[in-house]
């Protein structure tokens, strides 16, 4: 592929002490207006140097063997640019300082660079810089490569520059189709590959982005939390077994305090803080982005740690609660969505989500506050669990049906009702109106 400028300039670079008359002579490589330099070992003198021509000056023996080093690199750098165009390869300034250093970074394999990201990324683990989830995560993204390429190319590995945007669609429909994988799902691991692409590009391993004309788009999926009717139900519900009693309490705790999966089954009595007042507090980090979270505990979440106080488990660890693992909580609440006659999928985070909207958002709790309980980093992130509900479409309804009953029954009826109602009623009904129309847009 040709470049679209490339420049070689040789030059003799300043020393730290003036007074040297040799200097160490460099070559700088440019490629699409990014430069690399290197050393080529050689010294020369100052007053013999030629810095328009590039070369030693005179016809000194010295000089011409001097010359004809130097015009033996462009050779070899002329030399592999030819090469990397014929063979459809792009040509950057680190490829050709690597070329004259006796490196070959043009068949840089995916699959090893990959291993290599996630390998750095395990030892960040234990600095915290990343969770265990995460780098988990990278390890199934990279399977997933490994599975493709043996599946539509027959090999072990392929190099860098053999990727383009086919490969990425067809990647996509594999996820889709032989992994069975939902759209979104599909598409967070192709973010967890295009990362590893652009680490590629940062290291001028290619110099081509194949995600480039990729524009994915994600399913809107109907996020619900449960309502103040379902989640009565839910706590009301005697079961027959102690293992469906103890996955609802857990779940229920998570709806009363927002906390995710992990952060609840790491939860310890050291993380619960007890004020001045008499009030208790869950004060600890979130493990996804380690943000804070100061949690005041309602009622009936220190009533669900009261209950697991003497669980052998919870005493054995110092846990509040006896976590199960994430697949088998999620199992076990499918069961409990059916006895109890929950609509939509029970899960860990459903439990999250109706804390940030059933339980906050709806009882009046201003939504900066809500972000800080939950360990947003923007209220942005909190808008997503801002789900108007029908009940509380209702609910404004009711008060503004009740406050149009109010002016029927006080003010005689001369004529229409924006005759009958003052300027500041008829603009809290326009504003309303307004209000009902974005929320129902959002939900």
């Amino acid at each position: 592929m040709l470049e679209k400028s490339f420049g070689i300039t040789f030059f003799l670079k300043s020393p730290s002490k003036k007074k040297v008359t040799y200097r160490t002579i460099y070559l700088r490589v440019t490629v699409d207006g990014i430069s690399k330099e290197i050393s080529t070992m050689m010294r020369w003198e100052l007053d013999r140097w030629n810095q328009k021509n590039e070369r030693a000056s005179g016809s000194k023996e010295d000089a011409r063997s001097l010359n004809y080093f130097l015009d033996s690199i462009v050779l070899s750098i002329t030399k592999l640019r030819t090469e990397l165009h014929n063979s459809g390869q792009f040509t950057t300034a680190q490829r050709i300082i690597d070329h004259i250093k006796g490196k070959d970074v043009s068949r840089v394999m995916v699959l090893e660079e990959f291993q290599n990201h996630n390998d750095e990324m395990k030892q960040l683990v234990d600095t915290e810089e990343f969770s265990i989830g995460t780098y988990k995560r990278y390890v199934t993204a990279r399977s997933h490569v490994e599975e493709f390429i043996k599946h539509r190319y027959q090999r072990e590995d392929i190099e860098f520059r053999e990727l383009n945007y086919t490969f990425v669609t067809e990647y996509e429909f594999y996820l889709k189709t032989v992994r069975k994988c939902s759209n979104n799902t599909t598409l967070k691991y192709i973010a967890n590959f295009k990362k590893i692409v652009l680490r590629a590009i940062a290291k001028e391993i290619i110099t081509k982005d194949p995600f480039k004309l990729f524009k994915p788009t994600k399913t809107k999926l109907d996020k619900k939390p449960l309502s103040t009717y379902e989640l009565d139900v839910l706590e009301n519900k005697i079961f027959s077994t102690k293992r469906l009693t103890a996955i609802r309490d857990i779940f229920v705790f998570q709806c009363y305090t927002g906390l995710a999966y992990i952060d609840v089954k790491q939860l310890s009595y050291k993380d619960i803080k007890m004020e001045i007042d008499g009030s208790m507090w869950i004060m600890s980090k979130r493990q996804k982005t380690k943000s804070p979270t100061n949690i005041p505990l309602l009622k009936n979440a220190i009533e669900i740690m009261k209950k697991y106080k003497d669980d052998p488990i919870c005493k054995e660890y110092n846990l509040v609660l006896p976590v199960k693992s994430n697949q088998k909580m999620n199992e076990y609440l499918k069961e409990i969505a059916i006895l109890c006659g929950v609509v939509g999928d029970l899960n860990t985070h459903r439990a999250r989500r109706t804390f940030g909207s059933t339980i906050t958002l709806k009882n009046g709790v201003p939504i900066n506050v809500v972000k800080e309980m939950m360990g947003h980093h923007s209220v942005t992130q909190t808008e997503q669990y801002a789900l108007t509900t029908q009940e509380m479409i209702n609910n404004e309804m009711l008060k503004l049906k009740q406050k149009l009953d109010k002016h029927d029954t006080t003010v005689p009826n001369t004529g229409s009702i924006s005759q009958s109602l003052t300027e500041e009623d008829l603009r809290i009904i326009k504003d309303f109106e307004l209000v009902k129309s974005k929320i129902l847009k959002m939900s």
